[in-house]
C-alpha cells in the first residue's frame, strides 16, 4: 500500500520536493537498479498528464527521489485539486506505487 504524501505547488513557479522510498518493513529502501516515472492528473481517470522528472539521489542507498517541474509546466496547470503518484521499476520488472497523494495547485497572481 501506498505512503499519503500531498503536495502544494505554486502555479507560475518551480517546484521541487524531495521524498525518502520505504520498504514494507518501514526501512529505506536502496533503488540501484530501479527506475522510476512520477505523474500528476486533474484525475485518477484523466487521459492527460503532466509528469514530473525524476532523478534519483547519486547514493542510491539513502532512498531518496527528488520530482521537479519547471515553471513552464506549473504555468500551464489550472489551480485546483489534483492526484499524482510514483511508480517505481526493480531492475526484474516488478512495479511497485510507494507514494500517492492529492497536489494542491496555488494561483499565481504576478505575471511575467
Amino acid at each position: 500500500m501506498a505512503t499519503i504524501s500531498n503536495i502544494s505547488i505554486d502555479q507560475d513557479a518551480n517546484f521541487s520536493t524531495t521524498v525518502t522510498i520505504n520498504d514494507s518493513d518501514g526501512e529505506v529502501l536502496t533503488l540501484t537498479g530501479y527506475t522510476a516515472i512520477a505523474q500528476l492528473r486533474k484525475s485518477h481517470l484523466s487521459s492527460s498528464a503532466t509528469s514530473f522528472t525524476v532523478a534519483f539521489d547519486s547514493d542510491r542507498t539513502t532512498g531518496q527521489l527528488t520530482l521537479t517541474l519547471t515553471s513552464t509546466q506549473t504555468g500551464a496547470l489550472s489551480s485546483g485539486r489534483y492526484v499524482y503518484d510514483i511508480v517505481i521499476t526493480a531492475s526484474g520488472g516488478t512495479k511497485t506505487r510507494p507514494i500517492e497523494g492529492t497536489a494542491t495547485v496555488n494561483p499565481s497572481v504576478s505575471r511575467s
